[in-house]
């Protein structure tokens, strides 16, 4: 090493740590690259588009762990699937207001149509591959939701729900059971036209006097909420049925769904913004999505009531009381009936 000062092998040495530095940065910044590219394709730290940091933070490594975390095989692979939700009841409660209030929010893909799978022996047995394709496409993120609302009441349906999947769950609009029970008269009045010739009070009572109600009947049966209850509650936890009020889906539809988007596990997104009031109908209805739609529900739904004797509705309400503080017990919810 004769004829080289210390000073020159200092300097070398200098250059030779520095080197090897510059190569490992390099070597970093091209993985850091490669990284980039296979969790966003098409980020190129050299165009200018929008960048995944922020337009005033392109290189904004700091910020990497804000880039939200995408499955790109599950996010593109839409198929039908079986419902995770079923609306399962009660007739004349509120069940379509619910499912399509339900639609609106981007997460949910509800069945247009009651398919009636669990409640009627033709449709079941076609199997659960018949009944998956009648569910609309979704993302595996989604809720899938059905709605038929003689689920509720059909004594066989727990059990075959609970083997298509024991995690389903379940959403139970109730209303008061005096009234629902005169909106079901209305519907079947309806339905008739013109054909059916007895009055309400004769309809749901055995005797001329209207002293003896037909508790056999449907509709009475179905407004006792309680007893059906008990026979879901064989197959499901309490924890997986939510009871909705169809009294406030009329009143403050947006406060009442906001707990069911909590119950499903949704992100908050169905809000008062949603509504408006019909003046022609006289209730809320959801915000129209295209100009010429109304928002509200067919002219089938809140239809007008037939006038009722006061000593049958007084039957009635007496019928149902003890059934109904059963009911609140059971759900935990007051729900003013009484």
């Amino acid at each position: 090493m004769k004829g080289i000062s210390r000073k020159k092998i200092w300097w070398g040495g200098v250059f030779l740590v520095a080197s090897v530095l510059f190569v490992s940065f390099y070597q970093q910044r091209i993985r850091s690259q490669d990284l980039l590219t296979d969790i966003a394709p098409g980020y190129d730290d050299g165009q200018k588009q929008i960048s995944l940091f922020g337009q005033n933070n392109r290189n904004g490594i700091e910020n990497f762990q804000e880039i939200p975390y995408i499955d790109s095989e599950n996010e593109t692979k839409q198929e039908r699937r079986l419902p995770n939700a079923l609306v399962v009841g009660v007739r004349k409660g509120g069940t379509r207001a619910v499912l399509d209030f339900l639609s609106r929010h981007p997460s949910v893909k509800a069945c247009p149509r009651e398919v009636h799978f669990f409640d009627q022996q033709e449709n079941y047995k076609r199997g659960l591959d018949w009944y998956r394709e009648q569910m609309p496409l979704s993302f595996p993120n989604e809720i899938t939701i059905e709605k038929s609302p003689a689920y509720y009441v059909t004594d066989s349906v727990p059990k075959k729900v609970f083997e298509m999947s024991p995690s389903t769950k379940l959403l139970v609009v109730v209303r008061d059971p005096a009234i629902r029970a005169i909106s079901d008269y209305a519907q079947i009045f309806d339905n008739n036209k013109g054909a059916l010739k007895q009055s309400f009070e004769s309809y749901i009572t055995e005797d001329p006097e209207h002293r003896l109600l037909r508790k056999r009947s449907p509709l009475i049966t179905i407004g006792m909420y309680a007893n059906h209850l008990n026979k879901w509650l064989q197959y499901f936890p309490r924890e997986q049925v939510h009871f909705i009020s169809g009294e406030e889906l009329i009143r403050n539809p947006a406060n009442e769904m906001k707990s069911v988007e909590v119950f499903l596990g949704l992100k908050p997104f169905i809000n008062e913004r949603l509504f408006y009031y019909n003046s022609t109908k006289g209730f809320l209805c959801l915000t129209p999505v295209t100009p010429n739609r109304s928002g509200c529900l067919s002219d089938t739904k809140g239809r007008p009531h037939p006038s009722v004797d006061e000593g049958v509705f007084t039957l009635l309400r007496d019928f149902y009381r003890p059934l109904n503080e059963k009911f609140y017990t059971a759900t935990g919810r007051d729900f003013g009936w009484n």
